[in-house]
């Protein structure tokens, strides 16, 4: 039986990789800050925090495979943890995994390392332009990961989409409860820009699978099944049956305005958001899907709907504050949101 550790896995994706590993029989480790409520006794959890060498490396001592989850996301909005978690951080994890004689290190990076593509579809081998400060810090993590595959660490980079997901919240929750309330959903310039995501079940069976595989690589991941951005809203209002409506903004107006109200502090959303929200963004999966034999699940529309279920049938427990959840498993302050949503 094969130890591995998940680095973050008390977060919205490293709990549930912990039970697909369950699962599949492996001896399973958590190493977060916070531990969780829903965490079993035949978990391992070592409480510390990746800026701090000694805790990350006692974690990883006779582990087989560590999986890197634990990032600062842009919902943070703060720079000196974006490079000190997302640098420092995912340094210490690599130099601890090769000190320790871990046997596979699996690195979740993010397609925000591209920002917006020149072109798509986006290959393993497109050059990262990251446009914001979080994409920056993940590429950052990737270079590192390339470091330490020189001097001999066996590291596999995987690249997801947007993630959803039954339990994925962060600003996902805003559109569920806006949808479950009958507002109207924007979309930028008519929502036609092509938008690919991807479920968390299928992401973490892709973690898996390359975890049991030797040798360094660089996959990216997303549903084969997408389109556009209107196109998986509409379906969604229409599953919900509310009374909401999709509607088109201007993309650059708004936009200015989520920067103003991001940057003193009365809007959740930023730079970040509006460069994943309005534009053409979709993998090539070929290579992971011909490597493992994979394919997603999930649709894009299959995907939200499963999302929106969870929430509504779990919303209370959403929105009581739980102070050591992560952004992704949380419910967000909406802010001047709250007022936006009553003139679309």
């Amino acid at each position: 039986m094969k130890k591995v550790l998940v680095t973050g896995g008390s977060g919205y994706f490293g709990s549930l990789l912990i039970e697909k590993l369950k699962e599949k029989g492996f001896d399973c480790a958590i190493f977060d800050i916070n531990d969780t409520e829903d965490r079993t006794n035949d978990v391992t959890f070592f409480q510390g925090d990746i800026r701090d060498y000694e805790s990350i490396s006692e974690a990883t001592k006779g582990m087989d495979i560590v999986f890197h989850n634990v990032a600062q996301v842009p919902l943070a909005k703060d720079r000196e943890l974006f490079e000190s978690v997302n640098g420092l951080g995912t340094e210490n994890v690599l130099r601890a995994s090769l000190e320790s004689g871990v046997q596979k290190l699996v690195y979740t990076s993010s397609s925000a390392i591209f920002g917006v593509p020149k072109e798509n579809p986006v290959t393993e081998y497109t050059q990262p332009t990251p446009g914001e400060e979080y994409g920056q810090a993940k590429y950052e993590g990737e270079l590192k990961c390339h470091e330490y595959v020189k001097k001999g660490l066996d590291v596999s980079i995987i690249r997801p989409r947007t993630i959803m997901g039954h339990g994925r919240l962060g600003i996902f929750q805003i559109l569920f409860e806006w949808v479950r309330e009958g507002r109207n959903i924007p979309v930028f310039d008519g929502g036609n820009n092509v938008y690919q995501f991807i479920h968390a079940d299928d992401l973490a069976e892709v973690c898996i699978l390359s975890g049991m595989k030797k040798g360094p690589a660089i996959y990216n991941c997303g549903t084969d099944r997408f389109g556009t951005m209107r196109e998986v809203l509409e379906a969604l209002v229409v599953h919900a049956n509310t009374g909401s409506k999709v509607r088109s903004v201007p993309m650059g107006p708004v936009v200015l305005g989520m920067k103003v109200t991001s940057a003193i502090g009365l809007s959740p959303l930023g730079a970040y958001h509006a460069l994943m929200y309005g534009k053409s963004m979709y993998f090539d999966t070929t290579k992971v899907e011909t490597e493992f034999s994979w394919q997603a699940k999930y649709s894009n529309i299959e995907m939200f709907i499963d999302s929106y279920n969870w929430y509504v049938e779990n919303r209370e427990k959403v929105l009581t504050p739980d102070g050591n959840a992560s952004h992704h498993r949380s419910a967000v302050k909406q802010g001047v949101l709250n007022v936006v949503k009553r003139f679309l």
